[in-house]
């Protein structure tokens, strides 16, 4: 289990991991015993004179910095603990005791709309009694607490090193018991119940709550073993392992970045902010930890701005934290960063009411902060009641009340939207300020506007997305998300779009146009135009280069493909708790003709998350595959009855029965999967074509209709439609079709 303590943990492996590094050097030196003898056997012509011996030196290569002790900074950093004291990142991790636990464990009980859960104590330990993976009671051990306010978490301890968050929290403001997913029905077949993969703080939280982190899974044992520095977020955390550092301080020597491998106060802030969007964004990770000194999109992949976690405008819809929104601001394309409105140690504002907010808006229109660029400032009492349209200090009067709206998230914790954009089209603030304005001024369409049309699939989306992603000064955040939308709209252009920004300056933009690309071009014409990607300097695009390669690898894509799918491999190898991992991993062995592995690493992702579907469903296929046809069919069925409202499991026992011949008892369950998931449209549309096959022609073409009411954008959608519509004689119904989908996107090559 992880040590709560100050001291530096030794990283323990699997003795698995030294085996591959030992046999190769064991190759090595055979073959050097090798050469040695054919070369003693071999006679040699006699210099006349000695030979010159040659010198070499080999470069000194420094030992990487080490964590030390976080006591240590606090002898010369005072000012900075202080402020750091009782801090959020202080306290967001510490072992459970009477002095860090305030809820209510005095034998309580708080009961969901499924559960019930007891919280007791034995002594100066915090136990529950609640139902376990199994569904029945049990009492578990509170290890450690997560946060302070204004909820508190606290983490459960299940065995093999699993910590797991409990989902009923503790309103520090109301000092209560509440479920942090209300009215969701999670019960112990829930994927949000406290046993379950997304909820093993391992994985999921603790990196962000301690420092020094090391998750340690070992496959072999499907155990953990995680270390951590220190619990909380320190002083390393940032500015990364501080052994150097103590040694410069010692003897205030030259080594650059007075010791760190980073400099948080460099002139360019993305290194700033890039550290910062470690915890505060939403990302996947890409390896256990994170290489001090790497660029964000070397250890993870941000997200882009997708329909299920922001708004149109880019405003927070999901949990997402704050890096996304600030990436769309124009305050990040002006060099503001983080610690210009935070203090980064104590995480409180720098200036209380509107004070940050006036360093760059105010009446002199310049900007106190050197760093940021003043350039376009307006001088102008923004306090004014003419500005804010209310009396200063009362409510709707402060600029986050505009600017920065917020949300609650976990069921009480209120987070502002950090993009500081003009209140969009659509919300409550914007109307009224269109009330204010007496005229409104022509402006070029704006991002939300044009996502509007481009996601609600409305005529002109097309050149709506051609013509901002034709802009220079798009921000890289939303330049990636709007190429992730050019699959449905198809053209010439498009992919010229795409292919001009796989050397885009921004790795977010790069990586997103391989996607891109994907979509329009077959892999074999891909490879020339993904070689310079295979070799980027940031990880995140190198590998998803080398996999979108896959298929045409056996032509012989050169070592810089080799060198990219292995870290791609690695990736995946690092990530091994994780059932997507596993399944990644059984798709690589496939595709690069490793089939012997397929089937352990797919029974393995299923060992890791029983209810991962994909896995289930990809494990059936290559059952299939191989002749196994019983088996996949009988894993299906069994698992559908135990999770009869899983829509993928649904869909995928329609169509096994529709490839054996029995479309009549494949119908029930196709129309079960699109009931289940409206929101995919491969499941309304593979039912429509099966009604269509069945002699259902009439009812083929509703669900159609009905299909494109949702998703107009949906090719296959109309493709279909209009061919069925032809088939039965509604030839206007087909132009009309046809009308609207050139209204959508003229240059689409269907159309031709």
């Amino acid at each position: 289990m992880p040590k709560p303590d100050n001291k530096t943990v030794t990283h323990r492996d699997s003795p698995r991991r030294y085996f591959y590094p030992l046999l190769i050097a064991l190759l090595l030196l055979a073959m050097a015993g090798i050469w040695f003898f054919l070369q003693a056997g071999t006679p040699k012509p006699q210099p006349l004179v000695p030979a010159p011996v040659a010198v070499t030196t080999k470069p000194v290569v420094a030992a990487p910095a080490r964590m030390v002790d976080e006591q240590q900074c606090q002898g010369c950093h005072q000012a900075q603990a202080r402020d750091w004291q009782g801090s959020h990142h202080q306290l967001a991790m510490q072992a459970a005791t009477p002095q860090t636990v305030p809820a209510d464990f005095n034998d309580v009980s708080f009961k969901s709309a499924e559960e019930t859960t007891r919280f007791f104590r034995r002594s100066d330990e915090f136990w529950v009694n609640t139902p376990g993976p199994d569904g029945k009671p049990a009492d578990f051990k509170v290890a450690y607490t997560f946060g302070i306010a204004p909820l508190q978490q606290y983490l459960i301890e299940v065995g093999d090193g699993r910590l797991q968050a409990l989902a009923v929290a503790w309103d520090t403001e109301k000092s209560r018991w509440f479920h942090l997913y209300p009215g969701q029905g999670v019960n112990f077949k829930n994927p949000l119940h406290w046993s379950k993969p997304s909820q093993n703080a391992n994985f999921m939280c603790i990196e962000c709550h301690t420092t020094g982190y090391k998750r340690n899974f070992d496959a072999a044992t499907n155990r953990f073993d995680s270390q951590w520095n220190s619990l909380g977020v320190g002083c390393q955390a940032c500015h990364g392992p501080a052994s150097d550092h103590v040694q410069w301080a010692a003897k205030k020597g030259d080594l650059l970045h007075a010791g760190f491998a980073v400099d948080l106060k460099d002139q360019d802030a993305t290194v700033e902010i890039e550290t910062c969007a470690r915890c505060h964004a939403r990302r996947a990770p890409l390896g256990d930890g994170y290489t001090v000194g790497k660029r964000l999109m070397d250890d993870y992949l941000p997200s882009v701005l997708t329909r299920e976690l922001y708004a149109l405008d880019g405003k927070i819809k999901d949990e997402v934290f704050e890096h996304g929104s600030f990436a769309q601001s124009k305050m990040a394309d002006k060099g503001v960063r983080c610690s210009n409105c935070h203090n980064p140690h104590s995480n409180q504002l720098k200036a209380p009411g509107n004070g940050v907010c006036l360093q760059c808006h105010n009446t002199a229109g310049k900007s106190a902060v050197a760093t940021v660029d003043g350039q376009g400032l307006q001088a102008k009492n923004y306090e004014a009641p003419e500005h804010t349209r209310n009396i200063a200090g009362q409510p709707e009067s402060f600029c986050v009340d505009c600017h920065m709206p917020g949300k609650f998230y976990m069921g009480n914790d209120f987070r502002h939207d950090h993009s500081f954009s003009i209140p969009r089209a659509g919300d409550k603030v914007s109307e009224q300020f269109k009330l204010w304005s007496s005229s409104e001024t022509v402006h070029a369409p704006r991002y939300d506007e044009s996502l509007v049309l481009i996601r609600g699939g409305q005529p002109g989306a097309a050149q709506a997305l051609y013509e901002q992603l034709a802009r220079n000064n798009l921000p890289a955040i939303q330049r990636a998300t709007l190429l992730a939308e050019l699959a449905n709209y198809p053209s010439e252009q498009a992919l010229k779009l795409a292919t001009r920004d796989l050397g885009n300056p921004a790795p977010q933009v790069r990586e997103s146009a391989v996607r891109a690309v994907s979509a329009f071009l077959p892999p074999a014409e891909r490879v020339a135009l993904y070689g310079p990607l295979l070799k980027d300097p940031v990880r995140a695009v190198r590998i998803i280069a080398a996999r979108d390669l896959l298929s045409v690898s056996a032509q012989g894509l050169g070592p810089a493909w080799e060198q990219a799918i292995t870290e791609y491999e690695n990736v995946q190898l690092s990530l091994l708790e994780r059932a997507e991992a596993n399944l990644n991993l059984a798709m690589l062995y496939q595709a690069s003709g490793r089939g012997s592995k397929v089937e352990a690493q797919l029974r393995t992702a299923l060992l890791r998350d029983p209810d991962f579907y994909p896995a289930l469903v990809t494990l059936a296929q290559w059952l299939e595959a191989n002749g196994r046809s019983e088996e996949a069919r009988r894993l299906i069925a069994d698992n559908l009855k135990q999770h009869p409202e899983a829509a993928l499991l649904q869909h995928t026992q329609g169509l096994m029965l529709i490839r054996s011949g029995d479309t009549t008892n494949a119908l029930p369950h196709l129309r079960e999967a699109a009931r289940l998931e409206p929101g995919n449209g491969q499941y309304s549309f593979v039912w429509a074509v099966a009604l269509h096959d069945s002699g259902s022609v009439d009812k083929a073409c509703l669900q159609l209709e009905d299909l494109l009411k949702r998703q107009p954008y949906n090719r296959n959608a109309r493709l279909s439609l209009i061919q069925y519509y032809l088939e039965n004689a509604h030839e206007p119904k087909a132009q009309g079709v046809m009308q609207s989908w050139k209204k959508l996107n003229p240059g689409d090559p269907a159309l031709k």
